[in-house]
């Protein structure tokens, strides 16, 4: 069946895209000027980053790239509370770009774990099991029941991300997905089960500090002494050379389970 569209909803459609196309032009002039010639220009934490931001919204507050451009040095401050607020704009401006954005920052730094999970939720809702910060949403909703002590909950999400990578092979699982797994099966007092899973972490990155700490401790809790003590080094040795979780915000924020050396 052919669908025929009459005259007057032809018009219209054809005014939409004219309109859309108008915004999106203008709009994208906007960012050149105040974002990508003027805020990026200055030092990431200044005023003068937040000032070109600002004249930008003057000129049109509907851009929701600006709104992110301005939480996302106050995140990196810890200034959560006056970054949501400009976030929170971002996603009322564009929803599909930026609430898996925000439900990323409320889940490793604000550390609103509840409402990560509803806003991830809700994203799986519109668009699917989608990726954010090399990621999918199941993988950080695991990391908030992980946080929340639903260990059961984190376990069958850390367990289903990695069957979706493991399709490709062994070698394309994500080590810092295996840990959590092999932390969520710890936390349920199954240590011969959680050595195994941190053992897979190990293979495709065998200076895991982290993985190694929570191995000892499997060891410690088995009363295995000789193996915890063996393993509680590695993790030293490793953690003092900085070879930890590998995710580009760790340079930020402390993620759920790192071991911090003091050493």
């Amino acid at each position: 069946m052919v669908l025929k569209l009459s005259p007057i909803v032809l018009i219209c459609m054809l005014i939409s895209f004219s309109f859309s196309a108008q915004t999106s032009e203008k709009h994208q002039k906007i960012i050149e000027q105040y974002a990508d010639s003027c805020a990026h220009k200055q030092p990431l934490f200044s005023h003068k980053w937040q000032q070109c931001l600002d004249e930008g919204l003057q000129a049109d507050s509907t851009i929701a790239y600006l709104w992110q451009q301005k939480a996302m040095p106050l995140f990196k401050q810890r200034k959560y509370e006056l970054g949501m607020v400009y976030i929170d704009k971002a996603v009322q401006f564009d929803r599909n770009r930026y609430q898996d954005y925000r439900a990323f920052i409320k889940c490793i730094f604000a550390k609103t774990y509840k409402e990560a999970i509803a806003d991830f939720e809700d994203c799986k809702a519109r668009y699917g099991n989608r990726y954010v910060m090399d990621h999918t949403y199941d993988f950080y909703i695991g990391l908030c029941h992980l946080q929340l002590n639903n260990y059961i909950e984190a376990e069958k999400c850390f367990k289903g991300y990695i069957a979706e990578m493991q399709v490709r092979g062994e070698d394309w699982v994500h080590p810092t997905a295996l840990f959590y797994y092999g932390v969520a099966v710890y936390e349920q007092e199954r240590y011969d089960e959680a050595i195994k899973i941190f053992d897979r972490a190990l293979k495709n990155y065998d200076n895991f500090s982290d993985v190694k700490y929570y191995k000892a401790m499997c060891y410690y809790n088995k009363e295995d002494m000789d193996n915890a003590t063996l393993w509680y080094k590695e993790w030293q040795k490793d953690a003092k050379e900085g070879f930890t979780i590998n995710e580009d915000n760790v340079a930020y924020e402390t993620y759920p389970y790192q071991i911090v050396s003091k050493n």
